[in-house]
């Protein structure tokens, strides 16, 4: 089983990932608050500022401290599409 580091220790297995997004959306933020609702929030940041969402497909919400530019690529992502289109 291939596993991806997500920062500070916290590993995930890339073929369960859904959605990798910021956390400053209000959509984001409610889907992170739900998530801690139903026990399926995992707090991977390590007591730092949460950059990064990871949506599973088995319905866990992963919170990481490293910013999306640097988990894009570790999933194969090029880093380049995650600028905001205008």
């Amino acid at each position: 089983m291939e596993l991806v580091s997500i920062g500070f220790g916290g590993l995930v297995a890339p073929q369960r990932l859904v959605a990798l997004v910021s956390p400053d959306s209000a959509p984001v933020k409610r889907l992170i608050s739900e998530a801690r609702n139903r026990s399926m929030l995992i707090d991977a940041t390590f007591g730092r500022k949460t950059a990064a969402v990871l949506v599973m497909d088995s319905d866990h919400v992963i919170l990481s401290g490293l910013p999306l530019e640097k988990l894009a690529p570790r999933f194969g992502v090029d880093p380049t599409v995650l600028e905001e289109e205008t």
